[in-house]
Protein backbone atom coordinates (compact mmCIF):
# COMPACT_ATOMS: atom_id res chain seq x y z
CA UNK A 1 0.00 0.00 0.00
CA UNK A 2 1.00 3.61 -0.43
CA UNK A 3 3.93 4.41 1.94
CA UNK A 4 2.97 8.09 1.76
CA UNK A 5 -0.17 7.41 3.78
CA UNK A 6 1.37 4.89 6.20
CA UNK A 7 -0.01 6.09 9.57
CA UNK A 8 2.35 4.30 11.94
CA UNK A 9 5.09 6.21 13.72
CA UNK A 10 7.96 4.15 15.14
CA UNK A 11 10.67 6.39 16.53
CA UNK A 12 12.41 7.59 19.66
CA UNK A 13 9.66 9.24 21.68
CA UNK A 14 7.43 9.77 18.64
CA UNK A 15 3.79 10.07 19.67
CA UNK A 16 1.84 7.26 17.96
CA UNK A 17 -1.28 8.00 15.91
CA UNK A 18 -3.39 6.39 18.66
CA UNK A 19 -2.12 6.67 22.24
CA UNK A 20 -4.09 3.80 23.70
CA UNK A 21 -4.17 2.19 27.12
CA UNK A 22 -2.55 5.10 28.96
CA UNK A 23 -5.55 7.21 30.01
CA UNK A 24 -5.05 6.45 33.71
CA UNK A 25 -1.45 7.71 33.65
CA UNK A 26 -2.37 10.85 31.70
CA UNK A 27 -5.16 11.62 34.14
CA UNK A 28 -2.88 11.00 37.13
CA UNK A 29 -0.40 13.49 35.72
CA UNK A 30 -3.06 16.11 35.04
CA UNK A 31 -4.44 15.80 38.58
CA UNK A 32 -0.98 16.12 40.15
CA UNK A 33 -0.23 19.28 38.16
CA UNK A 34 -3.57 20.94 38.93
CA UNK A 35 -3.24 20.18 42.64
CA UNK A 36 0.29 21.59 42.66
CA UNK A 37 -0.76 24.81 40.93
CA UNK A 38 -3.66 25.22 43.35
CA UNK A 39 -1.41 24.94 46.39
CA UNK A 40 -2.64 21.47 47.38
CA UNK A 41 -0.50 18.53 48.41
CA UNK A 42 0.67 16.58 45.37
CA UNK A 43 3.33 14.01 44.66
CA UNK A 44 5.48 14.05 41.54
CA UNK A 45 5.48 11.11 39.16
CA UNK A 46 8.45 8.98 38.15
CA UNK A 47 7.38 6.72 35.30
CA UNK A 48 9.39 3.50 35.30
CA UNK A 49 9.59 0.82 32.65
CA UNK A 50 11.69 -0.93 30.02
CA UNK A 51 12.80 0.59 26.73
CA UNK A 52 10.04 0.82 24.16
CA UNK A 53 7.05 1.06 26.51
CA UNK A 54 6.36 4.72 25.69
CA UNK A 55 7.66 6.58 28.76
CA UNK A 56 9.04 9.42 26.65
CA UNK A 57 5.79 9.59 24.68
CA UNK A 58 3.85 10.02 27.93
CA UNK A 59 6.23 12.74 29.16
CA UNK A 60 5.86 14.57 25.87
CA UNK A 61 2.07 14.32 25.92
CA UNK A 62 1.76 15.50 29.53
CA UNK A 63 4.24 18.34 28.97
CA UNK A 64 2.41 19.58 25.87
CA UNK A 65 -0.88 19.64 27.72
CA UNK A 66 0.76 21.36 30.70
CA UNK A 67 2.25 24.08 28.51
CA UNK A 68 -1.10 24.58 26.76
CA UNK A 69 -2.72 25.01 30.17
CA UNK A 70 -0.32 27.75 31.26
CA UNK A 71 2.19 25.81 33.33
CA UNK A 72 5.86 26.85 33.30
CA UNK A 73 7.48 23.82 31.70
CA UNK A 74 11.11 22.70 31.73
CA UNK A 75 11.79 19.63 29.55
CA UNK A 76 15.20 17.95 29.51
CA UNK A 77 16.69 14.56 28.72
CA UNK A 78 19.56 13.40 30.88
CA UNK A 79 22.47 12.06 28.86
CA UNK A 80 25.26 10.13 30.50
CA UNK A 81 28.15 12.17 31.91
CA UNK A 82 26.40 15.57 31.92
CA UNK A 83 25.78 17.37 35.18
CA UNK A 84 22.30 18.29 36.29
CA UNK A 85 23.16 22.02 36.62
CA UNK A 86 24.46 22.11 33.03
CA UNK A 87 21.11 20.77 31.83
CA UNK A 88 18.91 22.90 34.08
CA UNK A 89 20.45 26.35 33.82
CA UNK A 90 19.57 27.31 30.20
CA UNK A 91 16.04 25.93 30.47
CA UNK A 92 15.38 27.61 33.81
CA UNK A 93 16.36 30.99 32.39
CA UNK A 94 14.05 30.43 29.44
CA UNK A 95 11.13 29.45 31.63
CA UNK A 96 11.63 32.44 33.92
CA UNK A 97 11.43 34.75 30.95
CA UNK A 98 8.36 32.91 29.70
CA UNK A 99 6.60 33.38 33.02
CA UNK A 100 6.38 37.01 32.06
CA UNK A 101 7.98 38.58 29.02
CA UNK A 102 8.85 41.57 31.19
CA UNK A 103 9.66 39.55 34.30
CA UNK A 104 12.87 41.52 34.77
CA UNK A 105 10.80 44.69 35.23
CA UNK A 106 9.41 43.49 38.56
CA UNK A 107 11.38 43.25 41.79
CA UNK A 108 10.56 39.57 42.23
CA UNK A 109 11.58 38.81 38.66
CA UNK A 110 14.81 40.76 38.90
CA UNK A 111 15.69 39.01 42.13
CA UNK A 112 15.14 35.47 40.86
CA UNK A 113 17.20 36.12 37.74
CA UNK A 114 20.04 37.39 39.93
CA UNK A 115 19.67 34.27 42.10
CA UNK A 116 19.98 32.15 38.97
CA UNK A 117 23.06 34.19 38.03
CA UNK A 118 24.69 33.41 41.36
CA UNK A 119 23.82 29.75 40.95
CA UNK A 120 25.43 29.75 37.49
CA UNK A 121 28.65 31.25 38.82
CA UNK A 122 28.90 28.76 41.68
CA UNK A 123 28.14 25.75 39.49
CA UNK A 124 30.66 26.77 36.81
CA UNK A 125 33.37 26.37 39.40
CA UNK A 126 32.11 22.99 40.57
CA UNK A 127 30.88 21.39 37.33
CA UNK A 128 33.15 22.19 34.44
CA UNK A 129 30.54 21.23 31.83
CA UNK A 130 28.44 24.28 32.79
CA UNK A 131 28.72 26.75 29.90
CA UNK A 132 26.52 29.83 30.08
CA UNK A 133 27.42 33.13 28.47
CA UNK A 134 24.66 35.45 29.74
CA UNK A 135 25.43 37.67 32.74
CA UNK A 136 22.36 37.61 34.98
CA UNK A 137 23.90 39.45 37.90
CA UNK A 138 24.18 37.99 41.38
CA UNK A 139 22.02 37.98 44.51
CA UNK A 140 24.75 37.60 47.11
CA UNK A 141 24.28 34.87 49.67
CA UNK A 142 21.45 33.04 47.85
CA UNK A 143 22.13 29.84 45.86
CA UNK A 144 25.79 30.78 45.33
CA UNK A 145 27.64 28.72 47.95
CA UNK A 146 28.77 25.98 45.56
CA UNK A 147 26.92 23.32 47.59
CA UNK A 148 24.48 21.89 45.04
CA UNK A 149 22.07 20.48 47.61
CA UNK A 150 21.77 23.81 49.41
CA UNK A 151 21.89 26.02 46.32
CA UNK A 152 19.36 24.10 44.23
CA UNK A 153 16.86 24.18 47.10
CA UNK A 154 17.35 27.94 47.42
CA UNK A 155 17.00 28.45 43.67
CA UNK A 156 13.83 26.36 43.40
CA UNK A 157 12.37 28.21 46.38
CA UNK A 158 12.84 31.56 44.65
CA UNK A 159 11.43 30.24 41.36
CA UNK A 160 8.52 28.72 43.26
CA UNK A 161 7.70 32.14 44.71
CA UNK A 162 7.57 33.65 41.22
CA UNK A 163 5.40 30.79 39.92
CA UNK A 164 3.04 31.21 42.87
CA UNK A 165 2.78 34.95 42.25
CA UNK A 166 1.95 34.23 38.61
CA UNK A 167 -0.67 31.64 39.73
CA UNK A 168 1.06 28.81 37.91
CA UNK A 169 3.51 26.01 38.70
CA UNK A 170 7.00 25.08 37.55
CA UNK A 171 6.92 21.56 36.13
CA UNK A 172 10.19 19.74 35.51
CA UNK A 173 9.96 16.99 32.90
CA UNK A 174 13.15 14.93 33.04
CA UNK A 175 13.65 11.87 30.84
CA UNK A 176 16.30 9.16 31.35
CA UNK A 177 16.52 10.30 34.94
CA UNK A 178 18.46 7.18 35.97
CA UNK A 179 21.58 8.76 34.44
CA UNK A 180 21.68 11.59 37.00
CA UNK A 181 24.51 10.95 39.43
CA UNK A 182 23.31 9.99 42.90
CA UNK A 183 24.65 13.10 44.65
CA UNK A 184 22.94 15.36 42.11
CA UNK A 185 19.74 13.31 42.21
CA UNK A 186 19.74 13.71 46.00
CA UNK A 187 20.07 17.50 45.60
CA UNK A 188 17.12 17.53 43.20
CA UNK A 189 15.00 15.53 45.64
CA UNK A 190 15.93 17.87 48.50
CA UNK A 191 15.00 20.94 46.43
CA UNK A 192 11.61 19.48 45.52
CA UNK A 193 11.00 18.45 49.12
CA UNK A 194 11.80 21.96 50.32
CA UNK A 195 9.27 23.42 47.87
CA UNK A 196 6.63 20.92 48.98
CA UNK A 197 7.22 21.81 52.64
CA UNK A 198 6.77 25.51 51.83
CA UNK A 199 3.73 24.84 49.62
CA UNK A 200 5.47 26.28 46.59
CA UNK A 201 4.25 25.08 43.16
CA UNK A 202 7.26 23.14 41.88
CA UNK A 203 6.88 19.50 40.79
CA UNK A 204 8.77 16.80 38.88
CA UNK A 205 7.38 14.44 36.27
CA UNK A 206 10.21 12.11 35.30
CA UNK A 207 10.85 8.82 33.55
CA UNK A 208 13.51 6.17 33.70
CA UNK A 209 14.41 2.50 33.69
CA UNK A 210 13.20 0.18 36.47
CA UNK A 211 16.31 0.74 38.60
CA UNK A 212 15.13 4.32 39.12
CA UNK A 213 12.98 3.31 42.12
CA UNK A 214 15.99 1.97 44.02
CA UNK A 215 18.16 4.91 42.96
CA UNK A 216 15.65 7.41 44.35
CA UNK A 217 15.45 5.55 47.65
CA UNK A 218 19.23 5.41 47.99
CA UNK A 219 19.56 9.10 47.16
CA UNK A 220 17.05 10.14 49.84
CA UNK A 221 15.00 7.73 51.93
CA UNK A 222 11.94 9.99 51.89
CA UNK A 223 11.78 9.92 48.08
CA UNK A 224 9.19 7.13 48.32
CA UNK A 225 6.81 9.65 49.93
CA UNK A 226 7.66 12.48 47.55
CA UNK A 227 6.87 10.59 44.32
CA UNK A 228 4.54 8.02 42.88
CA UNK A 229 6.16 5.40 40.66
CA UNK A 230 3.67 4.27 37.99
CA UNK A 231 4.96 1.16 36.24
CA UNK A 232 4.67 1.47 32.46
CA UNK A 233 4.53 -1.92 30.78
CA UNK A 234 3.26 -3.48 27.56
CA UNK A 235 -0.26 -2.65 26.48
CA UNK A 236 -3.24 -4.85 27.20
CA UNK A 237 -4.32 -6.95 24.23
CA UNK A 238 -7.36 -4.74 23.61
CA UNK A 239 -5.27 -1.55 23.74
CA UNK A 240 -2.62 -3.09 21.48
CA UNK A 241 -5.25 -4.05 18.92
CA UNK A 242 -6.70 -0.55 19.02
CA UNK A 243 -3.23 0.97 18.53
CA UNK A 244 -2.94 -1.01 15.29
CA UNK A 245 -6.51 -0.98 14.03
CA UNK A 246 -7.65 2.58 14.74
CA UNK A 247 -5.08 4.46 12.56
CA UNK A 248 -5.63 2.05 9.67
CA UNK A 249 -9.43 2.12 9.94
CA UNK A 250 -9.41 5.89 9.48
CA UNK A 251 -7.96 5.18 6.04
CA UNK A 252 -10.39 2.29 5.37
CA UNK A 253 -7.69 -0.33 5.85
CA UNK A 254 -8.40 -3.36 8.04
CA UNK A 255 -6.63 -6.39 9.49
CA UNK A 256 -7.60 -10.03 9.46
CA UNK A 257 -7.91 -11.30 13.03
CA UNK A 258 -5.08 -13.81 12.61
CA UNK A 259 -2.82 -11.03 11.31
CA UNK A 260 -3.44 -8.98 14.46
CA UNK A 261 -2.88 -12.04 16.66
CA UNK A 262 0.45 -12.66 14.95
CA UNK A 263 1.62 -9.07 15.50
CA UNK A 264 0.67 -9.17 19.17
CA UNK A 265 2.58 -12.43 19.56
CA UNK A 266 5.70 -11.09 17.86
CA UNK A 267 5.70 -7.74 19.70
CA UNK A 268 4.46 -8.92 23.09
CA UNK A 269 2.25 -5.78 22.89
CA UNK A 270 5.16 -3.37 23.51
CA UNK A 271 4.14 0.02 22.02
CA UNK A 272 7.34 0.73 20.07
CA UNK A 273 7.34 -2.70 18.46
CA UNK A 274 3.65 -2.39 17.59
CA UNK A 275 4.48 0.70 15.56
CA UNK A 276 7.35 -1.09 13.79
CA UNK A 277 5.21 -4.09 12.86
CA UNK A 278 2.31 -1.84 11.87
CA UNK A 279 4.56 0.18 9.57
CA UNK A 280 6.03 -2.87 7.86
CA UNK A 281 2.71 -4.70 7.64
CA UNK A 282 1.28 -1.70 5.82
CA UNK A 283 4.20 -1.64 3.41
CA UNK A 284 4.02 -5.40 2.74
CA UNK A 285 0.27 -5.48 2.11
CA UNK A 286 -0.94 -4.82 -1.42
CA UNK A 287 -4.50 -4.15 -0.33
CA UNK A 288 -6.94 -4.37 2.58
CA UNK A 289 -7.33 -6.48 4.62
CA UNK A 290 -3.80 -7.01 5.93
CA UNK A 291 -3.22 -10.79 6.06
CA UNK A 292 -1.04 -13.17 8.11
CA UNK A 293 1.20 -13.55 5.06
CA UNK A 294 1.70 -9.78 5.03
CA UNK A 295 2.60 -9.90 8.72
CA UNK A 296 5.06 -12.75 8.12
CA UNK A 297 6.88 -10.66 5.53
CA UNK A 298 6.68 -7.64 7.83
CA UNK A 299 8.21 -9.61 10.69
CA UNK A 300 11.36 -10.31 8.69
CA UNK A 301 11.68 -6.63 7.79
CA UNK A 302 10.89 -5.37 11.29
CA UNK A 303 13.43 -7.67 12.94
CA UNK A 304 16.07 -6.72 10.38
CA UNK A 305 15.46 -3.02 11.00
CA UNK A 306 15.44 -3.40 14.77
CA UNK A 307 18.69 -5.39 14.63
CA UNK A 308 20.33 -2.65 12.57
CA UNK A 309 19.17 0.24 14.76
CA UNK A 310 17.19 -0.19 17.99
CA UNK A 311 19.15 -3.19 19.25
CA UNK A 312 22.47 -2.45 17.56
CA UNK A 313 23.02 0.99 19.07
CA UNK A 314 22.82 -0.59 22.52
CA UNK A 315 24.98 -3.58 21.61
CA UNK A 316 27.71 -1.29 20.30
CA UNK A 317 27.99 0.48 23.68
CA UNK A 318 29.23 -2.57 25.57
CA UNK A 319 32.66 -4.15 25.86
CA UNK A 320 33.52 -7.73 24.83
CA UNK A 321 33.30 -8.87 28.46
CA UNK A 322 29.89 -7.25 28.82
CA UNK A 323 28.71 -8.90 25.58
CA UNK A 324 29.69 -12.26 27.05
CA UNK A 325 27.60 -11.54 30.12
CA UNK A 326 24.61 -10.47 28.01
CA UNK A 327 24.95 -13.52 25.76
CA UNK A 328 24.96 -15.78 28.82
CA UNK A 329 21.74 -14.13 29.99
CA UNK A 330 20.22 -14.69 26.56
CA UNK A 331 21.26 -18.34 26.64
CA UNK A 332 19.15 -18.72 29.78
CA UNK A 333 16.12 -17.09 28.14
CA UNK A 334 14.19 -13.81 28.49
CA UNK A 335 14.74 -13.62 32.26
CA UNK A 336 14.97 -12.69 35.01
CA UNK A 337 18.04 -14.79 35.84
CA UNK A 338 19.98 -15.33 39.04
CA UNK A 339 23.50 -13.90 39.13
CA UNK A 340 24.79 -17.29 40.16
CA UNK A 341 23.27 -19.01 37.13
CA UNK A 342 24.86 -16.48 34.79
CA UNK A 343 28.24 -16.87 36.49
CA UNK A 344 27.98 -20.66 36.27
CA UNK A 345 27.32 -20.47 32.54
CA UNK A 346 30.35 -18.20 32.17
CA UNK A 347 32.39 -20.65 34.29
CA UNK A 348 33.30 -17.84 36.67
CA UNK A 349 32.68 -17.02 40.33
CA UNK A 350 29.83 -14.60 41.05
CA UNK A 351 32.26 -12.12 42.62
CA UNK A 352 34.46 -12.22 39.53
CA UNK A 353 31.67 -11.07 37.18
CA UNK A 354 30.02 -8.68 39.67
CA UNK A 355 31.88 -5.62 38.28
CA UNK A 356 30.65 -6.44 34.76
CA UNK A 357 27.11 -6.74 36.07
CA UNK A 358 27.41 -3.39 37.86
CA UNK A 359 28.69 -1.68 34.72
CA UNK A 360 25.83 -3.08 32.63
CA UNK A 361 23.34 -1.78 35.18
CA UNK A 362 25.05 1.62 35.08
CA UNK A 363 24.82 1.68 31.29
CA UNK A 364 21.12 0.88 31.46
CA UNK A 365 21.49 -2.47 29.69
CA UNK A 366 20.16 -4.63 32.54
CA UNK A 367 18.44 -4.08 35.86
CA UNK A 368 17.80 -6.05 39.02
CA UNK A 369 14.07 -6.62 39.60
CA UNK A 370 14.91 -8.22 42.96
CA UNK A 371 18.08 -9.00 44.90
CA UNK A 372 20.37 -11.24 42.87
CA UNK A 373 18.15 -11.23 39.79
CA UNK A 374 18.96 -9.74 36.38
CA UNK A 375 16.73 -8.76 33.45
CA UNK A 376 17.25 -6.96 30.17
CA UNK A 377 16.02 -3.36 30.05
CA UNK A 378 15.23 -3.85 26.35
CA UNK A 379 12.36 -6.22 25.50
CA UNK A 380 13.21 -9.04 23.08
CA UNK A 381 16.94 -8.37 23.56
CA UNK A 382 17.63 -12.03 24.33
CA UNK A 383 16.55 -12.91 20.80
CA UNK A 384 18.81 -10.24 19.34
CA UNK A 385 21.82 -11.51 21.30
CA UNK A 386 21.23 -14.99 19.91
CA UNK A 387 21.02 -13.62 16.38
CA UNK A 388 24.12 -11.46 16.62
CA UNK A 389 26.15 -14.18 18.43
CA UNK A 390 24.51 -17.43 17.27
CA UNK A 391 26.93 -19.76 19.07
CA UNK A 392 27.20 -19.09 22.81
CA UNK A 393 30.62 -20.78 22.94
CA UNK A 394 32.08 -18.15 20.58
CA UNK A 395 31.27 -15.46 23.12
CA UNK A 396 33.08 -17.14 25.97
Amino acid sequence: MDPRTNPYAPGAGTIPPELTGRDEILEKGAIALDRCRNGLSSRGLLLVGLRGVGKTVLLTRISREAEANGFAVVSIETPEKRSLPALLIPTLRTVLLKLDKVVAAGDLGKRVLRVLGGFVGAMKLKYHDVEFGVDLGNERGVADSGDLEYDLAALFTEIGKVAKAKKTALVLFIDEIQYIEEEQFAALIVALHKCAQNQLPVILIGAGLPQLVGQAGRAKSYAERLFEYPKIGPLSQSAAREALEAPAAKLNIFYQKKALDDILFQTQSYPYFLQEWGKHSWQCAKQSPITPNDVQSATELAISELDASFFRVRFDRVTPAEKKYLRAMAELGPGPHRSGDIATLLQREVQAVAPTRATLIGKGMIYSPSHGDNSFTVPLFDGYMKRVIPDFNTSS
